[in-house]
Parts: structure tokens; sequence; C-alpha cells
């Protein structure tokens, strides 16, 4: 049994353990080949607290894919409305002795303390800010199917590093694969720590995509904010991504964003429809092979 909790928890043989499964069902799942009874007769429990479109549909896809049977349980149709606490909702789940849970939580480490109390294995789909471990994974397989390697690349994040747990999960990973990271954002949206060493932070978005082999768009996370710290046109106007100022990042560079992606927020129209630098769709089809491998691994090692 192996929970899938947070990238601070992978080392970095684990890390690639996960990669290059996913390279291999990414191949498979072009020819058929995969295996359709890897996870025949196993029964996977999605608890999604908190709404998804991306990482609780490739989740069931990916589960089906391996021949698992899917529950998608909902909490607005659940004993919580009736009072029943999150502990003992959690307890009663685990008493169906499901094969694995995947759960995605608006309380920081929730997925830490459903593993302490789950008799299987838990994997986070995202955890308040603090992290989204499958959709990092699924970020560096894209990146290593652009560019052969993760090593050596610079990468610049843009967008709302306060409050996205996207972003804390890339820092992480994308540093421990040898990447040289920079984080960009107005000073509201920018944190004072960061979960990872040696990462540059600036405030400039020309200063800060400069060379840039990928750059990653964060969209502004309002529904973590206690107050709205932005305003949308000036926003686009000093952090909205557009062709022109991405003239500034490598003549290679690829355009990336975990979605929902917000146009003539984050990005403009044509960059946004220009699918040879915005990678978005290879990007999300790439979440079904990569949680495909965290299925497979977290209940078959």
């Amino acid at each position: 049994m192996t929970h899938i909790l947070g990238i601070d928890e992978l080392s970095l043989d684990q890390i690639e353990t996960i990669l290059e499964r996913a390279q291999m069902y990414a191949d498979q799942l072009k020819d058929g080949t995969y295996d359709g009874t890897c996870l025949k007769g196993k029964i996977i429990l999605n608890l999604f607290f908190e709404n998804s479109t991306r990482t609780l549909t490739s989740f069931e896809m990916a589960a089906k894919r391996l021949g698992a049977d899917v529950i998608n349980w909902n909490a607005h149709t659940s004993s919580l409305a009736k009072g029943e606490s999150f502990m003992d909702t959690i307890d009663t789940l685990n008493a169906y002795h499901p094969d694995a849970v995947v759960l995605r939580h608006s309380e920081y480490g929730a997925p830490v303390y459903v593993a302490k109390r789950m008799n299987c294995p838990v994997i986070n789909g995202g955890d308040s800010w603090r992290e989204h471990p499958t959709q990092a994974l699924l970020d560096a397989l894209t990146i290593r199917q652009n560019f052969g390697n993760i090593s050596g690349l610079k990468v610049a994040i843009i967008g709302d590093i306060s409050h996205s747990r996207v972003a804390s999960s890339n820092m992480q990973l994308l540093t421990k694969m040898g990447a040289s990271v920079t984080i960009i954002a107005p000073p509201e949206l920018m944190p004072e720590k960061l979960p990872a060493e040696g990462i540059e932070k600036t405030n400039n978005l020309g200063e800060g995509i400069k060379g840039a082999n990928v750059v990653m768009t964060i969209r502004p996370q309002k529904e973590r904010m206690d107050k709205v710290l932005i305003d949308d046109f000036h926003y686009f106007k000093d952090y909205g991504l557009t062709h022109h100022k991405l003239e500034g990042a490598a003549s290679n560079a690829i355009v990336m964003d975990p979605g929902p992606f917000l146009r003539n927020l984050q990005i403009s129209d044509d960059l946004a429809d220009d699918h040879e630098k915005f990678i978005y769709h290879k990007q999300v089809a790439n979440g079904v092979p990569t949680r495909m491998a965290a299925l497979d691994i977290a209940i078959n090692g």
C-alpha cells in the first residue's frame, strides 16, 4: 500500500518510477495495448469536497481504463449535511473497504489525516493551497515529452503563487528534478515562504520569463482569498500572457496551465488558441496516463 500525499514525501526515485509508468501508459493508450484488467475487481472511491473537472474526470477515466469500478461520492448529498463529522464520515467509508481513495479537500493537510484513518492507499487530489501532486507529475511528464529532460530547463510560474497548490507542488517537483524555477506575481499574491530552496522571486513579468523554456500560468484563486486582492484589468495588463510578452522567453518556450484558465485575465485569446505554443490540451490529456500510473503504483506497487 502506497499513499501519494505530496511531492514533499516522494523521493526522486519514486518520482521517476511514476513518470516512467505514466509514459508507458501514455504510449499504450495511443495503440490500445494497456492492460485493461490491471485493477479488475478493485473499487476506487473518489472523495471530492471541492469542485473539479479535470482531476475528477481523469481519475475516473484512469481507473476505468485499468478495469476498476469507481464510486464518485458526493459531499453535498451525504450525511455531512445532517451534521455527521468529517472523522466519522471517513471512518464509515473505511468500513466499506475501498481499494483506494482519491481525496480533494479545502483543509490544509486533509489527505494526511485521512491516510492515517483509512486501510487503503490515499491519493491527494488537491488540498487547500498545500499540494496537488498528481498535477505536478502530469506537468513534469508533459515537459519531458517536449524537451526530453527537465534538468537544466528554466521554468517561470506566473500568477497567484500564494494560494495555489499547483504552484507549490510544481516548485518542489521541478527543483527536485534539476530545473531552475522563477515565480512571478504581484506583491499581494507572492508568498513570503516557499516550499523549496533556490527559487527566484520577482514582481516583474518581463524579468521573470526572460529565457524561460516553460512558462506556466496560474489563475487567481479568488475562492481562497478572504477578499478579492486584484483588479482584473490591471492584472491582465501586468501579468496576463500574450504573444508579445512571450517574446522575452526562449524561442522554444511552451506555455502551460493546469486549468481552468481564464482568457484575457491570465492569457490572451490569441495565445490560448495557439496550440503550438500553448500546449494545454496535451497537458490535460496526460492526466489520464499519469493517474493510471498513480493508481497502479498505489494499489499494486
